[in-house]
Order: C-alpha cells, then sequence, then structure tokens
C-alpha cells in the first residue's frame, strides 16, 4: 500500500472516531438552561416566585424535631395533628420531652438534635434564659427554630405559634369574674414558675383581677409541670381557704388535677380551666369544669409543620403565628 493511501485510511479514521464521539457527548448547557426555563412562566424573574408549604416539602424529604416540655395529653393531641400533617408533607418527625418538666432536659435533647443535623427545630422553651444560647447555636448550623406555647423573642427563633399569653390570662379574668359576678375568693393555679409565657399570662389575670373586679385572689401555687404536686397544691389551698368561691388553673396539668380533687371531694363549685384536649372535654361533659380557656391547641402541630417547612426553605414566615384564644363551656363543647 502506497503512503498516500495509508494517509487516506488514517484520515478517515480519525473521522469516524470523532462522529462516535459527537453521538454519545451529555446534553450541552444551552440545553439544561432551556429545561430549566421550561418551568417557568416566561417574562416572570425566579425572585417573584413564592412556593407554597407543599412547594416547599418537595425539594426533599426533612426531618424536623419537636420538643416539649414535659410529657403530657395535650402535647400528645398536638403530636397527632403534627404527625398529620408531616405525612403529607413527606416529612419525618423526631418528638421529645422530659419525663417532667426540665430545663436541663430539654437543652440536651436540644443538642442530640442538632447533631443529628435536623432540618427543623419547634421547641416550648421551660426556661429561655438558658435555652437561648442553644437556641443561638442550632441557628448558627443552618437549622431554624420556632417556639410554640411560650416565647423566646430574644432568641434567634425565627417564629411563635400560639396565641399572646398576657391576653389569654386577662381572658381567664373576665370568664371567671363574669361567673362569679366580679366577687368572691378564688385560688390559683399555675405551672413552670421560670416559663414566661405561664407567668404572662398570670400577670394578664392579676391584673385584671386586681384593677377590674372586687375578687379577691386567696392564694397562687406554681406545680412545675408535676401532676401530683397540683394535686397536693389545690387540695392544700383549698383545706386552708373552705370558703372559697372558684379555682382558676392557668396550665395544662392544672386540669387533669383539679378534675381529680373535684371528683375525689365532690365539689360543687367553679373550676376553670386551660387547654382543649379530651381530659377538659370529659371534666366539661360532667360538669366539674364550668369553663375552659383555649389557644386552639388542636392546629398547633399543622402550624408548627407549616411554618418549619417555610423556614427550612429559606421562605418568609410570620413572626407571630396567632392562633387565637376561645372559651369553651358545657354548651359549646369542641366537638360541636
Amino acid at each position: 500500500m502506497s503512503k498516500l493511501q495509508s494517509a487516506g485510511w488514517f484520515l478517515l479514521l480519525i473521522l469516524l472516531a470523532s462522529s462516535i464521539t459527537s453521538c454519545t457527548r451529555a446534553p450541552s448547557s444551552s440545553t439544561i438552561h432551556s429545561e430549566s426555563d421550561a418551568l417557568q412562566p416566561k417574562g416572570q424573574e425566579v425572585s417573584q416566585y413564592v412556593a407554597t408549604a407543599e412547594e416547599a416539602s418537595a425539594s426533599k424529604n426533612k426531618t424536623f424535631g419537636i420538643i416539649y416540655p414535659m410529657t403530657y395529653p395535650t402535647y400528645e393531641m398536638i403530636t397527632m395533628d403534627a404527625t398529620q400533617s408531616a405525612e403529607k408533607h413527606h416529612v419525618t418527625l423526631t418528638v421529645n420531652a422530659p419525663d417532667e418538666a426540665s430545663t436541663e432536659q430539654q437543652i440536651r435533647i436540644l443538642e442530640n438534635m442538632i447533631k443529628q443535623h435536623v432540618d427543623g427545630i419547634a421547641i416550648a422553651p421551660i426556661d429561655i434564659a438558658a435555652l437561648t444560647p442553644v437556641i443561638h447555636k442550632a441557628t448558627a448550623a443552618g437549622i431554624p427554630v420556632i417556639t410554640f406555647e411560650s416565647d423566646a423573642p430574644s432568641s434567634d427563633r425565627m417564629a411563635y405559634v400560639g396565641a399572646d399569653n398576657y391576653l389569654t390570662g386577662r381572658q381567664f379574668a373576665q370568664t371567671t369574674a363574669r361567673l362569679l359576678n366580679n366577687e368572691g375568693m378564688i385560688l390559683v393555679e399555675s405551672g413552670m414558675e421560670e416559663m414566661v409565657g405561664l407567668q404572662q399570662r398570670l400577670d394578664g389575670f392579676i391584673d385584671y383581677i386586681r384593677n377590674d373586679t372586687d375578687i379577691e385572689i386567696l392564694e397562687v401555687r406554681y406545680n412545675q409541670g408535676n401532676e401530683d404536686r397540683a394535686v397536693n397544691d389545690i387540695e392544700s389551698m383549698i383545706d386552708a381557704h373552705p370558703h372559697f368561691n372558684a379555682v382558676v388553673g392557668l396550665d395544662f396539668v392544672s386540669v387533669s388535677a383539679s378534675t381529680l380533687v373535684w371528683k375525689a371531694k365532690g365539689l360543687n363549685r367553679h373550676l376553670i380551666a386551660f387547654g382543649g384536649n379530651s381530659i377538659s372535654e370529659k371534666g366539661l361533659s360532667n360538669g366539674q369544669i364550668s369553663t375552659v380557656i383555649s389557644q386552639n391547641e388542636q392546629v398547633w402541630g399543622t402550624k408548627i409543620i407549616e411554618t418549619l417547612l417555610r423556614a427550612s426553605e429559606g421562605l418568609p414566615v410570620e413572626n407571630f403565628i396567632n392562633t387565637g384564644i376561645k372559651e369553651i363551656n358545657q354548651t359549646i363543647l369542641p366537638s360541636e
């Protein structure tokens, strides 16, 4: 074969190899760009697009943590609501709480969730002074944190889910004043003394009673989130002040404790309780509880999930997701 023929065959092989390579090449950047453009309305800037909670959750499966102050039936109800919402948005939930109210345990749980690199955390903080640095640690790690039931406004939390606790206390006072015709003697049971939301609730209650009624507050006690202690508190106050007209329970634990005392003693006086749940509904039906003041706790779970979805995608969230305040009495039960 001549040198000219050999060169021709060599050139032909190079052209054939080049043709095969061009057929198997990955799509060009221009092709990828056009596919991306097809997902957006023409003429609309990307920054103008606001994702809904459903669209935010579609980017990847997320894991959210919920931390309660303690275990209690109301929190179980909130978990059920949150679980239903989480399943809808393909979110995995990690739910934890101290067996009894404990700031130290809340800190450990929060630290563990940070180590697990969850996508968002919701917490009902007991002691905000102790928890604020840990909340800051979570947000510094890129984990959005929201609060519920009791707020920590000076922390880096992104939003608060619940109701205005000072106004909730005023609603308690207004309801109590109506039931007692603006006079009488009352006993008050509250929860954790260091929990800001509960202190705000008590402040709102006391301010209205002292300034706008002739009702006398005989005694105030704190159960620190312990039901046995709440029962002992209420029994001791009743024994010390047998002529009382009403007991006001400003926290979740007081509901179950006070209904136990009412049942044991067969009392026929006013009991005003906090929080809509199966215990308070049963107490209303049995005539043990006169009225319940609720912050619509049955929707907290959904609000928590929806807020964390937006926050975890870097979307704006409202600073205060207000679930409102309502009165539930024996003629208007939750099931109705």
